[in-house]
């Protein structure tokens, strides 16, 4: 699944083309290389996100085979971690 996809999937982006441009502007990364938004993730990957104030860190743990998931469900697919 593409990351721009996968963001928007599990909740970490309220639409697509949000999760795109901030593949774009350089701000995802996926096991510390920049993420342009076709790129594929895979279960293990870790993706970091550097807001302006911090960077956050999400591991993937499921892929969603759904086009979307509800919150409740988001902790099967992705763990933020330290």
């Amino acid at each position: 699944m593409r990351i721009d996809k996968y963001l928007n999937c599990v909740n970490i982006t309220k639409r697509r083309a949000v999760a795109e441009d901030m593949c774009k502007s350089g701000v995802v990364s996926i096991n510390g290389k920049v993420a342009k938004p076709s790129k594929d993730v895979q279960i293990g990957d870790i993706i970091v996100i550097a807001y302006l104030q911090k960077s956050v860190k999400y591991e993937i743990l499921q892929i969603p085979s759904t086009k979307t998931i509800s919150k409740t469900e988001q902790n099967r697919y992705v763990k933020e971690t330290v």
